[in-house]
């Protein structure tokens, strides 16, 4: 009887482990399914990307629009749009769920590069009036802190260097507006716009040619076409494969939507800054197509998934719409640049 009785209550004390460990284990998978569910709904949130504004109205200190303004304006809102945007900045994200988040990462780097871009043209040519003229003080400090790592976690997190950016960027913008203030300048010159122009342009080119290369093709190689003379330091077929990997399809398209979300800001602000250029070379109209041709690319996705069909076949190819776009976008650019070089 007694060793009947030790039985029983070793049988005992294992089964109420057993439900003990199992009552754990259950909680500890409701509380995981909880939070996959509540970071699922979280990144559905932060998927959606910035709209773009309608009108952008910079302050300043006076009545008359002071030069500069709307420009470095512009450069502020789309660079503060990265950091508190739904979600914040996702590049760097280590947790769920945004380091499951890809898409919105890359137009955050579509955007990124516009703003670096804008900071260096601001930087060495907007703010100076010669090749020998000195560089402001607050956007020598701005943009190498744009420049810094985009994916940079901690120690320094890459959202304190941006936000410390931001902050020389209101400096230049506050001095700017400031009539007492004559240290602080900005040249709207056609020779500066055409200069920023060409960056932009070279950046639409390769953007549209990874979109387009979706679907993959087969493309003559041109590098070295126009220059009898030209060279270059390895020599490659003359019929080269070009093909975007499809893993890589929807990352190209966003970084392309993200560069042209930020393009918009900055060219409805060049059309402020700008006006007086563009209306004695009969140019504001090929801007205003350009920044029409952009806003087609912003258009709601209907689709959950980048599609990436044949040219001609059943199913859509965004990335063939979108380099659509950025395609007609970039040869307007390339108008508005010969306008402005003609007197």
């Amino acid at each position: 009887m007694e060793l009947l009785q030790r039985l029983w209550l070793g049988f005992w004390d294992k089964l109420v482990a057993v439900l003990q460990f199992s009552t754990i284990l259950k909680s500890l998978l409701a509380g995981l399914l909880l939070y996959l569910l509540v970071s699922t709904g979280f990144a559905l949130y932060w998927s959606v990307a910035p709209q773009y504004s309608k009108q952008l109205t910079p302050v300043t200190t006076s009545e008359k629009m002071v030069t500069g303004v709307a420009t470095n304006g512009a450069l502020i809102h789309i660079t503060e749009a990265l950091l508190y945007k739904p979600g914040g900045y996702l590049s760097n994200d280590k947790t769920l769920p945004g380091v499951w988040m890809d898409n919105i990462p890359r137009w955050e780097f579509g955007v990124l590069v516009q703003v670096r871009d804008m900071a260096r043209s601001m930087r060495k040519d907007f703010s100076r009036s010669q090749s020998q003229s000195t560089e402001d003080q607050d956007l020598i400090k701005a943009e190498p802190l744009l420049h810094f790592n985009n994916d940079s976690w901690i120690f320094p997190a890459t959202e304190g260097e941006y936000k410390k950016a931001i902050g020389y960027l209101k400096n230049y913008q506050d001095r700017l507006s400031d009539p007492a203030i004559q240290n602080a300048q900005f040249y709207a010159r056609a020779d500066n716009l055409n200069r920023w122009l060409a960056e932009v342009s070279t950046r639409l080119g390769s953007l549209s040619q990874r979109l387009s290369a979706s679907v993959g093709q087969r493309r003559l190689n041109t590098d070295l076409a126009g220059d009898a003379q030209a060279a270059q330091s390895t020599a490659v077929n003359q019929l080269i494969d070009v093909k975007t990997p499809w893993s890589k399809i929807d990352d190209v398209f966003y970084e392309a939507r993200g560069t042209a979300w930020a393009l918009i800001h900055l060219l409805k602000a060049v059309d402020q800054d700008f006006s007086a250029v563009l209306e004695k070379k009969n140019a504001r109209i090929s801007l205003l197509q350009i920044i029409r041709e952009l806003e087609s690319t912003q258009g709601f996705v209907w689709s959950p998934l980048i599609l990436n069909g044949a040219e001609f076949g059943l199913w859509a190819n965004h990335s063939l719409v979108m380099s659509s776009y950025i395609t007609r976008a970039n040869a307007a650019i390339i108008d508005l640049r010969e306008l402005l070089t003609k007197g």
